[in-house]
């Protein structure tokens, strides 16, 4: 069989071949917002077999398995982890045009160096069995794998409630030279709409904090506790999920008044969720630009559209989707608040909706100040758009109006030690980029210069704007 991916994969042109093996490739990676699970990481964790470390948890997966007509039973149910891998091999030859393809063929590749066979029905034994004897051996457990793919940053995504002994394990163990640090992601205390999980998330802020929340101020006050403990322990980066931005202002009592009425089993108005969204995050963005922090919005995901398999499955598991409404005026004014009165983070906007790259890339212009290069960020492709199509299209954006040179470049937003080999499938496909606009005269074929803007996208523009120390350094 001819290999599949080569060494110049996704390389259309030999500037970009160039880029790629002289500049991209021996970067290390600062994958700085991902949702690992730092047990794992503090455990070192050792993967049962394939379908563990490949299949658990990856709705990408699942969503190519339903569409191919897979029972549920071998996606999320009770079928063994090798009729579910099995399953899931079948499904690849469908997936060709689709990023899994490319992406399940890449991480066979690295870090298994399984690349002489595609996976498919008939090769899925051979595939199970190598992969396997690879994984009982302490080179493939979750440390070793970061290692090979030669990570040194990672930043997972974690509940202001965490107590984060995972994460201080990892900071005081010098045997492993990864930084690992926490994310704050505080959704569940903004997203007041949600009145059960609110309730029950303010409840036990109440037990972590050790007093009773009995006002607004009350709540915002423990908010900035949990940061200030996530803050002693190496944290700088926070991150939120909007559905759509919105920015509705209201006075102190309409914002006490809407606290307990769902405190006390009400149920908030559109207005009322809308005020009490914005004004959390007005409170939390100023407290972030305090501490120096990078505050992330990643917005336009429509979740758990299908109620009967949410109901039986949970939350993310596979049935979210891109979500339309308008984010330029709501967004541009939460942000215009902040930089009001000097208060706005550095920020990195994200949209799941690819319409939205234009209003993103443009609306960073608004707030750069001068204080950092590139302080207002427009975030790499997202979910449905980290593919070849979404990642150009995010950059071609982010070029036209704004400064790729200061891009801070990708991250895995995966649950999988295996998703590493998307920093790679992402360097390849900026090279290819930039040296197609060297191979067409719109750039210079100058390999100092544009070297030098590869390798800043790739780790140094991250490793500068995020601002952490790192393990031996």
């Amino acid at each position: 069989m001819t290999r599949f991916i080569t060494e110049d994969f996704l390389l259309s042109n030999e500037p970009a071949r160039r880029l790629y093996h002289e500049h991209a490739a021996a970067m290390p990676i600062f994958d700085y917002h991902c949702h690992l699970p730092p047990g794992q990481i503090a455990t070192d964790h050792r993967f049962a077999n394939l379908a563990e470390i490949w299949l658990a948890g990856d709705h990408y997966k699942w969503r190519a398995m339903r569409a191919n007509g897979v029972d549920e039973r071998l996606v999320t149910g009770s079928a063994d982890e090798r009729e579910k891998f099995q399953a899931w091999a079948q499904t690849v030859p469908a997936t060709v045009g689709n990023p899994l393809y490319h992406w399940t063929h890449l991480e066979l590749d690295r870090p298994f160096g399984i690349s002489d066979v595609l996976l498919d029905g008939s090769t899925a034994e051979s595939v199970w069995n190598r992969a396997n004897e690879l994984l009982a051996t302490g080179e493939f457990t979750a440390r070793g794998i970061m290692r090979r793919m030669n990570v040194r940053f990672v930043c997972t995504t974690d509940d202001p409630l965490d107590d984060l002994e995972h994460h201080r394990s990892l900071a005081a163990d010098a045997s492993f030279a990864v930084t690992v640090l926490p994310a704050f992601r505080p959704d569940k205390g903004i997203h007041i709409e949600a009145p059960d999980v609110f309730r029950d998330w303010v409840r036990r802020l109440e037990t972590v904090v050790a007093r009773e929340l009995h006002s607004y101020d009350d709540f915002i006050e423990a908010l900035v506790e949990r940061l200030d403990y996530f803050h002693e322990a190496g944290a700088r980066i926070s991150d939120h999920a909007l559905q759509a931005p919105v920015f509705v202002i209201s006075d102190a009592a309409g914002l006490q008044a809407t606290y307990r009425k769902v405190r006390d089993g009400g149920q908030a108005s559109i207005e009322e969720a809308a005020a009490f969204q914005t004004d959390v995050l007005l409170a939390l963005g100023r407290a972030y630009a305090k501490r120096g922090w990078v505050m992330q919005l990643h917005m336009n995901a429509l979740r758990n559209n299908n109620p009967r398999l949410f109901a039986e499955l949970g939350p993310d598991t596979g049935f979210d989707s891109i979500a339309d409404e308008p984010v330029a005026e709501p967004l541009n004014r939460l942000l215009g608040e902040l930089d009001r009165s000097a208060e706005l983070p550095k920020t990195i906007l994200y949209t799941l909706n690819a319409s939205k790259n234009d209003v993103l890339a443009s609306t960073i212009g608004n707030f750069q100040d001068g204080s950092v290069p590139g302080k207002m960020q427009f975030g790499s492709a997202w979910w449905f758009h980290d593919q070849k199509d979404g990642m150009t299209k995010q950059m071609v954006s982010l070029a036209n109006i704004g400064l790729l040179s200061r891009f801070v470049g990708m991250l895995t937003d995966s649950r999988s030690f295996l998703s590493y080999t998307r920093h790679d499938y992402f360097r390849r496909l900026l090279c290819d980029l930039i040296g197609g606009w060297a191979q067409a005269g719109e750039a210079p074929r100058d390999f100092r210069l544009l070297g030098e803007m590869v390798e800043n996208i790739c780790w140094h523009n991250a490793r500068g704007y995020f601002g952490v120390p790192l393990k031996e350094e």
